[in-house]
């Protein structure tokens, strides 16, 4: 346990801003730096409001000039200054000059840290709403050497600048407490991000908690607890299981989506990725150097078995990450709402890959009735500039024929607007798909991982059945 959390135990409800920049402020060990760019000195100004703020805070500052900042913190390779490098760099320097001008001899018990932001808040167009990196790096144990370490993202939704520096403030606050009070406890760190604001006024889109004492938290399921606490609508991660902000992941790109349960991946996932991509980046509107693929799995899918099951999860994201794949949990359940989300970030052509199930389903009325223009309305979003679906056919169980974009059934009120998508090529069928594989289905798959039944190794794509029987994935039994 460390020596912030023995030093006091009081406070177990939920604080007011200033308690908790008390409670830290009269903490003798814990000790650090305030660097906040582009929102004022929100953070700092709790502090120093609180009292005390002398055995708490060594140094607070604002390189809001550029040029200044750059003397300081150099230059960036980007010229971003609202970056996740910059901040990072920030966190790095403060948190050097801390140790190096702090003796170990005369304050043997103290707690370093260094937090800082660097923020853009409102536009006087009020076009855009702003947005900011915010982090701490502390220790919990004066001997740490290597250090923690909280890193967030967020977005601002209110349209004045005063309140949005003032929402920033508190959460700065609520960062700093979580980090030393309540690291053991990650998941309700992330919760008491929002104490004493509305979740409507910020949205946090990426965290990623990294050090000795975040060895056991997997950044996938910090993610996945965003979309869980309605902080952000989706999040994504990479490879090496660290979440990725959307928005830069996203800018500019020709973006292909393939949307699934991934429970688990098959062969036949992997045709559908392959040939849609390949008639992707055949189209001269994309770039394949910008050119990106997401797997996507909604929050409803997660829920398909009842309540989400976390490992099952994890399964499925282990399966994909080991595969090289960028993940995205949505909680967009129509495919219209995420093809707006890609248009916030993009106006570049994006392609959707998708069964006959699933495009049926877009054409199902029952979907759209909570719009005030119904289907139209969705479908404007949808194919909204350069969005084309990409489908891949799929054998009729009972009749063995192969179903195409030509003869699929659609309602009848729907087949005229479907001929009009389907005739003016949003819609392109995968012609060159693999016979062999049509008949293998994630769930039957599934089934037979779990039963423990022979032959669903030759169902997925080579390397995964190793994985999966080393690490007992989807298996109710594990060591």
């Amino acid at each position: 346990m460390s020596i912030a959390l023995k030093r006091d135990t009081a406070f177990e409800n939920i604080p007011s801003i200033k308690a908790k920049t008390l409670r830290i402020n009269l903490n003798p060990d814990i000790y650090g730096t305030f660097a906040e760019i582009g929102a004022g000195q929100e953070t700092a100004r709790h502090f120093f409001r609180a009292g005390g703020a002398s055995g708490t805070i060594a140094k607070a500052m604002s390189a809001y000039d550029k040029e200044f900042s750059d003397a300081i913190y150099g230059v960036e390779a980007d010229g971003r200054y609202v970056s996740q490098p910059r901040l990072k760099r920030m966190l790095s320097h403060e948190m050097r000059l801390m140790e190096e001008r702090i003796t170990r001899d005369k304050h043997p018990d103290r707690l370093f840290f260094s937090y800082a932001n660097t923020v853009a808040t409102i536009d006087f167009s009020k076009r855009y709403k702003g947005h900011g990196w915010l982090g701490i790096r502390f220790q919990l144990e004066p001997d740490q050497k290597e250090l923690d370490e909280i890193i967030l993202h967020v977005r601002f939704k209110q349209t004045e600048a005063r309140l949005q520096q003032e929402t920033l403030g508190i959460v700065g606050v609520n960062l700093i407490y979580g980090a030393f009070y309540k690291y053991h406890k990650p998941r309700k760190l992330l919760k008491y991000l929002y104490d004493h604001i509305d979740k409507d006024t910020i949205e946090i889109d990426m965290v990623n908690f990294s050090g000795p004492n975040f060895k056991k938290v997997d950044n996938r399921l910090m993610s996945l607890q965003l979309i869980r606490n309605d902080m952000t609508d989706a999040v994504m991660f990479g490879p090496d299981g660290n979440n990725l902000l959307p928005a830069s992941k996203l800018y500019k790109k020709n973006i292909l989506a393939l949307r699934g349960s991934f429970r688990p991946v098959t062969k036949v996932n992997m045709d559908m990725l392959k040939k849609s991509y390949d008639i992707f980046i055949r189209d001269r509107r994309v770039d394949e150097n910008r050119a990106i693929v997401i797997f996507e799995i909604t929050l409803s899918n997660l829920k398909a078995a009842g309540e989400i099951d976390e490992r099952d999860f994890l399964d499925r994201a282990e399966l994909l990450c080991s595969m090289g794949h960028t993940v995205m949990i949505s909680n967009f359940q129509e495919y219209y709402k995420l093809v707006e989300y890609f248009n916030n970030y993009t106006k570049e052509k994006c392609g959707l890959t998708m069964g006959i199930n699933n495009l049926v389903d877009i054409f199902d009325e029952k979907y759209y009735r909570h719009l005030s223009g119904g289907i139209l309305e969705a479908f404007g979003k949808l194919f909204f500039k350069d969005l084309q679906v990409y489908l891949y056919p799929m054998k009729n169980p009972e009749t063995g024929q192969i179903m195409t974009s030509n003869n699929i059934k659609v309602h009848p009120r729907m087949k005229e607007l479907y001929k009009f998508f389907k005739y003016n090529g949003r819609v392109m069928d995968i012609i060159d798909y693999d016979t062999e594989i049509m008949d293998i289905f994630s769930r039957d798959v599934f089934k037979k991982i779990v039963n423990n039944e022979k032959g669903w190794e030759n169902a997925i794509p080579e390397g995964l059945a190793e994985i999966i029987k080393e690490k007992k994935l989807f298996t109710r039994e594990r060591d």
